[in-house]
């Protein structure tokens, strides 16, 4: 199945341009909002889950982290990221690989933008929820965004899963707690809208095991 969704992305994003990918956005505002309102030291270990060709990573630098991952399916979109980098692409470690498939190095902030959402098998979802609850740090945090209740139920030809703040809090609940959550109407280049819906979620636990 990784294989699949990998070829998958990677000719939607050798395809399509950015502003032909209803999921571009020049700045991920919402995510950026509840990620600076965490504080974080800017030492911490960060990693941008789908990254893809979101700006994200740039924020994410220009803010001063200094130990950011991006993590993709896709190795023709981070290629394109790192291009966009320059320079600055060797401060970041770019992976391409399956969030639910491998074991990551512990971070301080999970970020999913739209990664989530296309998990529709339950077996998938409770491999990513098990892939966060072992990579986040006791007391870091996961900054999830997902299509909402009222969200689209299709995105790039792949059905997906649809979440309210309750539903998406009770898919972490025996690892993390809800802090916060937001609701974010995006506006796609095309001029529609998708509404997510965005949980902040405190890592519970003494230990990361």
């Amino acid at each position: 199945m990784s294989a699949v969704r990998s070829s998958h992305w990677d000719t939607v994003y050798s395809e399509k341009g950015e502003a032909q990918t209803s999921w571009f956005r020049a700045r991920l505002d919402e995510s950026l909002r509840l990620i600076d309102a965490l504080d974080l030291a800017r030492d911490q270990p960060v990693l941008d889950v789908g990254g893809g060709r979101s700006t994200l990573v740039d924020d994410l630098l220009s803010r001063g982290f200094r130990d950011v991952s991006v993590l993709d399916l896709s190795g023709v979109a981070l290629d394109e990221t790192r291009r966009r980098l320059g320079a600055k692409a060797d401060a970041v470690h770019w992976v391409v690989g399956d969030v639910t498939r491998a074991e990551w190095p512990p971070v301080a902030l999970w970020h999913d933008r739209a990664v989530l959402h296309f998990l529709v098998d339950a077996d998938e979802r409770a491999r990513y929820v098990a892939a966060a609850s072992c990579t986040v740090q006791a007391g870091g945090h996961a900054v999830i965004g997902v299509f909402a209740a009222d969200g689209p139920e299709r995105c790039s030809g792949l059905p997906v899963a649809r979440y309210d703040a309750p539903a998406l809090a009770a898919l972490f609940k025996d690892s993390f707690e809800l802090i916060a959550t937001s609701r974010d109407v995006h506006r796609t280049p095309a001029g529609g809208s998708q509404a997510f819906t965005y949980a902040v979620l405190r890592r519970r636990g003494g230990d990361n095991a």
